[in-house]
């Protein structure tokens, strides 16, 4: 019966063996190739067939059976580890599982012989197959991935547990069967436990595994449908990308820049809307043609040589160039090309873009215009003509040939302005620079530095320069011709005349600010010689304008420094009686010593430096007035003291003055401005409106030097004057000019009829005196009397005076009683 049992445990065994066989079979098939499955299938067909020859042939009576089945699955366990093994990719290497595995196997065939009782061959047997289930377990634990964890613990527990059992069968065969028992009697329990739970657990595996693979399948059979969807989807994204790129890339051919593609022969393949606007092409027009359709003609071939050459060398050339559209309007284009290439390198096509750039070009050209060109003439400005000034130099050095600079200024321009306005005046300056351009060659350059001054430059005048002064003297002259001929300006008949400045370089020694200089003080020279002429640059006026240059320079400091001194020069009656003096500025030079006020005066009104320099004189004489009314015998007198017309027409010279008064406490009755005809020019309104505001305070006006200037008996009429001075011009010959002595005559007989005093100055001789006391004149001043002199000299002459009796004195100035 036990027999029976054994046999039938055997039989179900071998089935289960092979029912696990067949399902990690279908798992290694429906997994990627597992080599440890396959071996692990084999292992278990071969220990089904071991059970085969136990069931067949029986335990007891041959032990062949056992021995191998034994070998059979050792060999079977070697082959899963071997697999296992080979599935993390580490064959290369024996551990001591292997090595336990292959020893046991060969020491269990050997002892199942070798042993002198079946006991100990049952023995050994159950030690050999503990000693390989305990490894193959442990294998197994560390074998796979995270994937198959479950079903791998699952084995493993199969393991063990076998192992168990096989250990409890060979100590109870071992210790519990006396000599000569049946033992199989013992064991059967434990044998019979061990064949079911093998049984159950080749049952269990042989199913459960499959099924566990199924559902692995699955679930990657839906991993695959999730993969495929994302591919299909990321295919349609691209589809979509891709047919976006081609829009825009069609968008972009499109653009407002004009683009065409050509083959390798140059071709033309496709045009874009832009190019047909741009050169007036259609695309039926210039398909097929090749880009000399728009040629030009102003480029050679060389210069299309150059290009094809830098995009075969770079790959692409871009710049300007010149086409012509199709109704032959030539105009200018930003041209760029590109080569297109294959994947050998090879050029295949050229990708051609084209901007007009006509708008830009005339951008361009304004730009220029502005910065080198006069708006209002189109002349070349200042800094064209140093351009040209400064390449002239350099030929002039090279060809030893002779150049001229003709520096040119319009007289009274500035009249022009004031009178009929700055349209006409520009319009003036309009035709000047339009007579100015046909008196030249066409290689000279006439250029407008600005306001009504002109600049001419003539090159490659004679080697000589004798010669070369008479060519430009001859230009000179045809200018000077030119320009007085009458302009029509407007509804206005113009003559102007022009002063001419010239200056010869020869080399580049000379600096261009330096001839500018020279020309520009010959053409003062012209103006001071009565304008409308032409002078040379003299080496005496470069002279004469260091010698001024250093005189304003000084005149500065003077200002600064306080080396101005104030003379007085007496002003008498007809008995000789002092009535007044007349305060005249002096400067007193650290180096020069007495400088001239004919010197100093007109550079201070040129400069501005009268605006200063005329209050320190004010405020000086109001203070010596406030000292000398202290003094009986000084307080009656008046000083005169010189304005200039700057310093009147200043806003605040009315302010000025009375601040002065305040300051200084002097009585305005004793303060005389004397003023010159040249102030009466510009604005009488102003200037009576100032000197009435003074006049209420006290201030007294005299009119200097009349007869010399502007004379106008309708102004003069108008300001309220108490005095009129005889000019020294008329009272030095008046004695034997019979000009000078009617012009003396009228000047007296007007001051009478319009009850002004008349004082005469520069009398020097008794006779002069004289003849102005029989014309009515009782008011002198000059060298007959009494020189300019400072202020301690000036009061010592006074004492020497023999004044009036003391009671006649203080009745005729009460200001000293």
């Amino acid at each position: 019966m036990l027999t029976l049992d054994i046999r039938t445990l055997s039989f179900l065994t071998m089935v289960s063996s092979l029912l696990l066989a067949l399902g990690l079979q279908l798992v290694n098939r429906t997994t990627a190739k597992n080599p440890g499955l396959s071996l692990w299938a084999m292992g278990a067909t071969a220990n089904g067939a071991g059970f085969v020859l136990v069931a067949l042939r029986g335990i007891i009576p041959d032990l062949l059976s056992i021995v191998g089945a034994n070998t059979l699955l050792l060999i079977g366990a070697v082959w899963f580890y071997l697999g296992n093994r080979a599935f993390q990719g580490r064959t290369n290497k024996l551990s001591w599982p292997f090595v336990l595995v292959v020893a046991t196997a060969v020491a269990s065939c050997c002892f199942t012989y070798l042993m002198p009782s079946l006991a100990a061959r049952i023995v050994v047997f159950s030690i050999a197959i503990a000693a390989v289930t305990f490894p193959s377990a442990i294998v197994l634990l560390q074998a796979g991935d995270r994937s198959d964890r479950l079903i791998r613990w699952f084995v493993a527990a199969a393991y063990l547990t076998a192992a168990l059992f096989l250990s409890a069968r060979a100590v109870l065969t071992l210790f519990m069967a006396p000599e000569g028992q049946d033992f199989m009697a013992l064991a059967s329990p434990i044998q019979t436990f061990s064949l079911v739970v093998e049984i159950g657990l080749n049952v269990v595996l042989g199913i459960g595994l499959p099924l566990l693979v199924l559902r692995q399948t699955h679930r990657q059979f839906i991993a695959s449908e999730d993969r495929y969807r994302t591919l299909v989807e990321r295919d349609l994204t691209e589809h979509k990308n891709t047919e976006e790129q081609l829009r825009i890339a069609a968008t972009a051919f499109e653009a407002q820049e004009g683009m065409f593609i050509t083959n390798a022969e140059q071709v033309i393949l496709r045009v874009n809307r832009a190019f047909s606007e741009i050169t007036g092409y259609s695309a039926e027009e210039a398909v097929g043609q090749t880009p000399r359709l728009l040629n030009s003609g102003r480029h050679n071939a060389d210069f299309f040589a150059a290009i094809m050459k830098s995009v075969h060398r770079s790959g692409a050339w871009q710049g300007e160039i010149w086409n012509r559209r199709k109704n032959g309007e030539v105009f200018p284009e930003w041209l760029a090309i590109a080569a297109v290439k294959n994947g050998r390198g090879k050029v295949t096509h050229y990708v051609a873009t084209l901007t007009d750039i006509t708008s830009r070009k005339a951008a361009e050209d304004e730009i220029n215009n502005l910065a080198f060109y006069d708006p209002l003439t189109r002349l070349p400005n200042r800094r064209l003509l140093l351009d040209r000034v400064k390449q002239a130099l350099a030929s002039s050095a090279r060809n030893k040939r002779y150049g001229a600079l003709l520096f040119i200024d319009l007289d009274n321009f500035k009249t022009l302005n004031d009178t009929l306005g700055h349209d006409i005046g520009d319009l003036l300056l309009q035709q000047v620079s339009q007579r100015l351009v046909t008196c030249v060659r066409e290689g000279d350059t006439v250029s407008r530095l600005g306001g009504d001054e002109f600049v001419v430059m003539l090159e490659d005048l004679s080697e000589h320069p004798h010669e070369a002064v008479a060519q430009a003297k001859s230009v000179g002259e045809k200018i000077i011709a030119a320009l007085n001929q009458t302009f029509q300006l407007a509804s206005h008949a113009y003559h102007s005349t022009p002063s001419i400045g010239v200056t010869l370089f020869a080399d580049h020694l000379e600096t261009i600010d330096e001839l500018l200089k020279r020309a520009d003080l010959a053409m003062y020279q012209a103006k001071a010689a009565g304008r409308n002429t032409l002078r040379f640059f003299d080496p005496k006026m470069q002279a004469e304008v260091m010698i001024r240059a250093e005189l304003e320079a000084d005149l500065h400091e003077a200002v600064l420094h306080d080396q101005f001194h104030l003379y007085y020069q007496a002003q008498v009656d007809g008995e000789g009686g002092l009535t007044g003096v007349e305060a005249l500025v002096r400067w007193q030079h650290p180096l020069r010593g007495l400088v001239s006020p004919l010197e100093f005066i007109p550079m201070a009104e040129e400069t501005g430096l009268i605006l200063p320099l005329g209050i320190w004189v004010l405020e000086t004489a109001c203070r010596q007035l406030a000292a000398w009314a202290v003094r009986p015998e000084m307080a009656c007198l008046t000083i005169a003291v010189n304005v200039s017309a700057r310093q009147f027409h200043h806003r605040d010279f009315v302010d000025q003055v009375l601040a002065v008064l305040d300051h200084t406490g002097a009585d305005p009755q004793r303060l005389k401005l004397e003023l010159t005809e040249s102030l009466l020019v510009n604005d009488v309104g102003d200037i009576i409106t100032k000197m009435m505001a003074l006049k209420e305070k006290g201030v007294g006006f005299s009119l200097d030097d009349f007869g010399t200037g502007y004379s106008s008996l309708s102004y003069l009429k108008r300001l309220p004057l108490d005095q009129l001075k005889i000019d020294q011009g008329f009272v030095r010959d008046i004695l034997v000019d019979t000009n000078d002595s009617a012009i003396a005559k009228m000047v007296i007989a007007l001051a009478r009829s319009m009850g002004l005093a008349v004082i005469a100055e520069g009398v020097e001789i008794e006779a002069q005196r004289a003849f102005l006391a029989s014309q009515g004149c009782h008011a002198y001043q000059g060298y007959l009397f009494s020189r300019p002199l400072p202020l301690d000299e000036f009061e010592k002459f006074m004492t020497r005076l023999a004044l009036p009796p003391q009671d006649e004195y203080f009745d005729a100035c009460p200001a000293a009683a």
